[in-house]
């Protein structure tokens, strides 16, 4: 479904990523690890153009997204949870989840994606008209989910989903994510916390300066040593 090769981006000419390639298919959660400043959000910010891209291509879905701005990825299925939430906080709950749509969307598909985001996270519903900026920050949290499905993505990009969250509010946003992809949508994340994004992942990438240095199946990685060492700096691209 999605093809990052050969990546190279950065901000202002300086560059963060280096021949970075990494695939997620049709259903799949796949996590990406690193420790602080590896790279891991840039790759996800340049996967929906929100950073410049300097070599390599992104292709979803067969369409090339490299070529694209970031305003037309919506209506082809790819969506952006941004970290720490990112909502408009002096508008309500519900002109928030309405702008996840997209322009003029249909009201078919707001109807639809509102009744979704209401289902999957009641709480939401008894804040349809409080201020974003006004709600605990697993709400926040939860809204900005909701948001991003407003569009009805086939992959839903996801950074740090849990940062900041109390541990029932960890439990009520992870026991949703997979609800989300138990219903078919693909999810892409960032998770500073190891052991969680392994268990909630079929596949990982583990970047440290700007490359991956590891990838594998979820299970395996979780008992590889070479992870940790990643985070301790000891494992390189050519290890």
């Amino acid at each position: 479904m999605l093809e990052v090769s050969g990546l190279a981006a950065g901000y202002r000419g300086h560059q963060v990523l280096w021949d970075v390639s990494i695939h997620v298919g049709p259903g799949e959660v796949v996590a990406l690890l690193g420790p602080n400043g590896s790279g891991k959000s840039t790759l996800m910010n340049s996967i929906s153009r929100l950073v410049e891209r300097l070599a390599g291509s992104i292709v979803f879905d067969g369409v090339a997204l490299h070529e694209l701005p970031a305003h037309r990825l919506l209506r082809h299925g790819l969506s952006h949870v941004l970290e720490r939430h990112r909502l408009f906080p002096y508008m309500s709950v519900l002109e928030n989840l309405q702008l996840g749509a997209g322009p003029r969307a249909p009201r078919q598909r707001v109807r639809e994606g509102l009744e979704r985001a209401y289902a999957l996270f009641p709480r939401l519903k008894e804040r349809t008209g409080q201020m974003a900026g006004s709600l605990s920050g697993g709400e926040q949290q939860m809204c900005a989910i909701a948001r991003g499905l407003m569009s009805a993505p086939r992959l839903l990009l996801v950074d740090e989903p849990f940062i900041g969250l109390s541990p029932q509010m960890r439990a009520d946003v992870a026991a949703a994510l997979e609800r989300i992809n138990a219903e078919g949508v693909a999810i892409l994340m960032i998770e500073q916390n190891v052991a969680a994004a392994l268990a909630m992942s079929r596949r990982a990438y583990v970047l440290r300066e700007g490359r991956v240095v590891l990838e594998g199946a979820s299970p395996e990685l979780a008992g590889d040593d070479r992870v940790r060492q990643a985070f301790l700096g000891r494992l390189g691209p050519d290890t």
